[in-house]
């Protein structure tokens, strides 16, 4: 399946797009263990210290939001799913 980065998760990356070769049925939760293995400098962009997903950090599935799916991060993937990855871009001030 095809999973794309965000700009500030891309030079970790090393790539805009990147082919993940899970099974059918693996869940959002395996995905995301399986980018933390391959890229490990994204572990701490992307898990807190007990291996959740941070909060700010959105895992799109097919244009969904993993936080609004029914099952979240044990949600099964299909082999033609795109996900998208983002942190949270902030800045500016009040």
């Amino acid at each position: 399946m095809k999973v794309h980065f965000s700009p500030p998760l891309r030079p970790m990356a090393g790539s805009k797009t990147v082919d993940f070769d899970l099974p059918e049925g693996a869940t959002i939760r395996s995905l995301v263990d399986a980018i933390v293995t391959r890229f490990p400098a994204m572990r701490p962009e992307l898990l807190d210290a007990d291996g959740n997903l941070y909060l700010h950090v959105h895992v799109f599935v097919n244009g969904r939001d993993t936080h609004f799916l029914p099952l979240g991060m044990d949600t099964p993937l299909s082999l033609s799913d795109v996900l998208n990855v983002f942190p949270a871009v902030g800045g500016g001030a009040w």
